[in-house]
C-alpha cells in the first residue's frame, strides 16, 4: 500500500469512529486523556446545528467566506454538515450547497441531519478533495474547516479547489500550519497525523501551494496559535524540545485563509 494510500485509511478509521460514536471530539489529540480543544465556538453562529458539530474543525471558515444569498457552496471534508448548515443559512433556498467527504460514516450522518432540517437545497457526495466528484466552474465559493491539512497532495487539493471555482469565485478554509521546522517526533505520530498536527505544513509552504494553485489576493484572515498542554507535549517532545516550543521558537497555528479564482 503507498503513503498516500496509508495516511487516506488512516484518516477514514480515525474520522469513521469519531462519526460512530456521535460523540465531539478534540481536533488535535492522540487518545481521549489528550483532549486538546482547537477550535472555535459555533454556538452563536445563525444556522448552527448542533448534532452537525463534531469538534474538528480548528477555525470558522464562514466567518470570512462572504457567503451570500444565491451562491454555490462547496465544503470540503464536510463531516456531520456543521459548517454546510451554516453556509445554508447564508446562501438561503437560491442557492445550493455541497459537502464532499471520503468517510462514509460522516456522509450517513451528514445526510441524517439534514433530513431532520429538510432542507432541498443541500447535498451530501462521497467523494476525495484530492478528485474532487465534481465538475469545472461549479462553485462561487469553496469552505473548508482543518481538511486540507490530512491530505498528501495538498497541492492537487488547491489545483481542485481552483477547477471547481467559477471565474471571480474565491475560497476560504481553515487549517492547521506550523512555524518553524516541527520536531520529527510529533511529525512522525500517526495518531497525531490524524488529529491534524504532523500534517501541516509550514505556513509559508502552504500560502505558496495557494498562489502556485493560480490564486490571487490571497490574505491571511486570522492566524492563532494553538497551546497544547504540558502533558501532551512531554509525551513528544525533549526536555530541549519544550523549551523551544514556550520560546515560541516553533509552534503550531490555526490559519484561516481566503484566495480569489481570477
Amino acid at each position: 500500500m503507498s503513503l498516500n494510500a496509508d495516511v487516506k485509511k488512516l484518516v477514514k478509521e480515525k474520522y469513521g469512529q469519531i462519526a460512530r460514536s456521535s460523540q465531539k471530539s478534540c481536533g488535535c489529540c492522540s487518545d481521549e486523556s489528550d483532549y486538546v480543544k482547537i477550535g472555535e465556538a459555533y454556538t452563536t453562529i445563525d444556522g448552527y446545528v448542533s448534532d452537525a458539530d463534531l469538534g474538528l474543525g480548528c477555525g470558522l471558515p464562514t466567518q470570512f467566506a462572504d457567503i451570500k444569498a444565491g451562491d454555490t457552496v462547496v465544503d470540503l471534508g464536510s463531516g456531520a454538515g456543521n459548517d454546510v448548515f451554516i453556509a445554508r443559512q447564508l446562501t438561503g433556498e437560491s442557492g445550493r450547497v455541497i459537502g464532499i467527504d471520503m468517510t462514509d460514516e460522516m456522509i450517513l450522518k451528514a445526510k441524517a441531519n439534514n433530513r431532520k432540517l429538510g432542507y432541498t437545497n443541500v447535498e451530501f457526495q462521497y467523494g476525495d478533495i484530492e478528485s474532487m466528484p465534481l465538475p469545472d466552474d461549479t462553485a462561487h465559493v469553496v469552505i473548508s474547516n482543518c481538511v486540507i491539512n490530512l491530505a498528501e497532495d495538498k497541492s492537487r487539493v488547491f489545483a481542485e479547489i481552483h477547477r471547481v471555482l467559477k471565474t471571480g469565485g474565491h475560497f476560504c478554509v481553515s487549517d492547521i500550519v506550523t512555524k518553524g521546522p516541527l520536531p520529527p517526533s510529533i511529525r512522525s505520530s500517526a495518531e497525531m497525523y490524524a488529529g491534524c498536527v504532523a500534517g501541516a505544513l509550514d505556513q509559508t509552504d502552504y500560502l505558496g501551494l495557494v498562489s502556485e494553485a493560480g490564486f490571487t489576493d490571497v490574505v491571511v484572515r486570522k492566524l492563532r496559535k494553538i497551546d497544547l498542554p504540558r502533558d501532551l507535549l512531554s509525551k513528544h517532545l525533549s526536555d530541549t524540545e519544550q523549551i523551544q516550543w514556550a520560546r515560541e521558537t516553533f509552534g503550531i497555528y490555526s490559519l484561516t485563509v481566503t484566495g480569489v479564482k481570477k
